[in-house]
């Protein structure tokens, strides 16, 4: 897998100051995404140890939340085996941090995929928030937080795993189930 770039002390891609890993390679390729030139799975630096560490440190920070995966698209079909080992790892080595994963994929197709998909599998029941669906420009909207388009949906994925259904993510309190 390869990426573009780690940001730190994030506050604008998931709740509280978080690391932020901005992968390679999208086949979603939506009209008008702010991060195009992530789409290409070639394009990059190599995701090594290197990059772990650096992520690995600042999830060590009482300040760091936790981790948001973004890109690109952490689930594009090359980033799965690299992502699944990555999560659970995170989750292992630091079960208090969050993990938040933006996709253009929507639940219902990554449900569809999950049984057939053990990286898939092991990726949904390793992070916390899911931000689904693509980038539609004509539903864009700034007054929504975390996401570009209201077709996009904010998911509580470990709810929605228990429960059976979508359950969204509204924040660290308030949790509204439904499907939109």
């Amino acid at each position: 897998m390869k990426y573009h770039n780690i940001t730190k002390a994030d506050m604008l891609n998931g709740e509280g100051l978080r690391v932020v890993l901005w992968v390679s390679g999208c086949s979603h390729h939506c009209h008008a995404c702010q991060n195009a030139m992530t789409w290409d799975p070639n394009d990059g630096l190599l995701f090594d140890d290197i990059a772990k560490k650096e992520i690995f440190d600042e999830l060590e920070k009482d300040w760091c939340s936790g981790i948001t995966l973004s890109g690109g698209d952490p689930l594009f079909l090359g980033n799965r085996d690299a992502i699944s080992k990555l999560v659970k790892e995170i989750r292992e080595k630091f079960p208090n941090k969050t993990i938040w994963l933006y996709t253009g994929y929507t639940w219902e197709e990554l449900l569809e995929q999950k049984d057939n998909d053990k990286n898939l599998d092991t990726i949904l029941n390793n992070i916390d928030v899911l931000l689904d669906g693509r980038f539609v420009l004509r539903l864009a909207s700034e007054k929504i937080h975390y996401v570009g388009s209201s077709n996009q949906c904010i998911i509580d994925v470990p709810l929605s795993l228990k429960k059976n259904k979508k359950v969204l993510y509204i924040d660290n309190s308030k949790i509204l189930e439904g499907v939109v």
